[in-house]
């Protein structure tokens, strides 16, 4: 190992625990330069298409009427999240309930630097509900229904089936771009592994993989729907 690594021992740790986590501490380093490496790599992405169509989307209460391109306010990064809650789904998914449980939190951090906004398409009366339930006060919530968005930007499949997909557009010159999308949501995955296409804005996987348990081979959030919803 290294010398420059560090000197901290804990209470009675073997040889063979600091042998091992030393060596792993070297991999977790590697990890991270990989880590800043893909996302440089990602900034770098030249402009994508531009923006299909200024969507009329709905939110509020009461409902109201509101285009994307006034979703990014006075910031010129729009991230947009696909829910998973579409007006025939029985209840929202589970998996993009837990996520955003744990992002909603962030979200007075994340308009520091950008503008998020969570678009599902039920009808944005039920959003709004099942937001409540969840407590996600912080969350600019939009429904979609009656446009094509989520087809156009693989929120929903040719079956309409919904997607939980994360898309990014940027305003550059008066114009609106796609700029990036969680794309290993389309690929195959590894042997033994999902696609984990938001795992870098998800803490719950993050936390759990720190653990000697782990994510479990089968293990997913259980979600109290509630009364309410």
């Amino acid at each position: 190992m290294a010398k420059t690594l560090h000197d901290r021992r804990f209470p009675n740790e073997t040889k063979a625990y600091r042998s091992a986590r030393d060596a792993l501490l070297e991999s977790e380093i590697a990890l991270r330069r990989q880590i800043e490496a893909v996302a440089a790599q990602r900034r770098a992405l030249p402009e994508g298409g531009e923006l299909r169509e200024d969507y009329l989307f709905e939110e509020g209460e009461p409902p109201r009427k509101v285009r994307l391109s006034e979703l990014f306010g006075d910031r010129d990064t729009l991230v947009v999240y696909s829910f998973m809650y579409g007006p025939e789904m029985e209840k929202a998914c589970p998996m993009c309930t837990a996520m955003l449980d744990g992002l909603n939190g962030n979200m007075p951090h994340v308009a520091q630097r950008g503008t998020l906004v969570v678009i599902a398409k039920s009808p944005i009366a039920r959003i709004r509900e099942y937001a409540r339930t969840r407590g996600w006060g912080n969350f600019r919530l939009v429904s979609s229904a009656g446009t094509t968005y989520n087809r156009d930007y693989f929120g929903e499949n040719p079956q309409g089936q919904q997607i939980p997909c994360l898309n990014v557009f940027v305003r550059r010159g008066g114009k609106i771009r796609h700029w990036y999308a969680t794309e290993m949501l389309f690929g195959q995955p590894d042997a033994g592994q999902n696609n984990r296409h938001v795992d870098l804005i998800w803490p719950l996987w993050n936390l759990l993989d720190l653990t000697p348990e782990g994510r479990g081979e089968n293990w997913y959030p259980k979600i109290d729907y509630g009364a309410g919803a």
